[in-house]
């Protein structure tokens, strides 16, 4: 296992910019990305590795609880068969307790380096974890990087081309006709408001003459 785990362990630490430094591929992204998901089906291994670590532990911890319980056990029939004078029965039982015993110091010791390996396969683990986490990051700046990249490439192909100057030359016609279409607009309001104020005047002497005739 530990082996296995070396393996991978240098398969993610490894120095992936040598995977981007191939500028011959046209797209370093996806390459990038098929890196990171080879990356992940190896950290995915890692996990069940530690998962099945996790299980055994619990396997070794049960088979120990029992051994030591069966052990106690014996000791106290012992116990009793010799104060019986049951001496086969002693017997017996005495070499069973010896048989557990031995045994429950046996798992005792295989728990222990269960529990150690098990807590340096979680450590080792979640280093993976935040490397791998770090990788993620790397990729969301190099994607930005060549967003802005491919942006200003983009931008700069547009100002160059003779395009610009067509599309600024119609936004200029646009400008013109706008402001002279507003100038008709506004004399034409001049002209309407000269108009009533005169109707409006005309009237107004109209009526002064009528009032002047009737007096006379």
């Amino acid at each position: 296992m530990s082996n296995l785990f070396s393996r991978i362990k240098n398969s993610i630490a490894a120095d992936f910019h040598e995977v981007l430094d191939k500028k011959e591929e046209k797209n370093p992204i996806a390459m990038l990305n098929q890196y990171l998901r080879d990356c992940e089906k190896e950290v995915e291994k890692v996990k069940q590795l530690v998962e099945r670590q996790g299980l055994l532990k619990e396997e070794f911890r049960k088979e120990y609880e029992q051994a030591k319980s069966l052990s106690e056990k014996r000791k106290y029939q012992a116990e009793v068969a010799l104060k019986a004078e049951e001496m086969e029965l002693y017997e017996f039982a005495i070499q069973e307790q010896t048989q557990y015993s031995e045994r429950a110091s046996h798992l005792h010791a295989s728990l222990e380096k269960a529990k150690a390996d098990l807590q340096n396969l979680e450590q080792k683990y979640e280093v993976m974890k935040h490397k791998l986490k770090d990788m993620y990051i790397k990729r969301m700046e190099l994607m930005g990087r060549e967003n802005v990249a491919r942006a200003n490439h983009r931008i700069n192909s547009i100002l160059k081309s003779n395009d610009t100057t067509e599309s600024l030359n119609k936004f200029n016609e646009m400008e013109n006709y706008l402001e002279r279409l507003e100038t008709k607009v506004n004399n034409s309001y001049h002209q309407h408001t000269i108009d009533m104020k005169i109707a409006q005047l005309e009237k107004q002497f109209q009526n002064e003459e009528k009032t002047v005739s009737n007096l006379s």
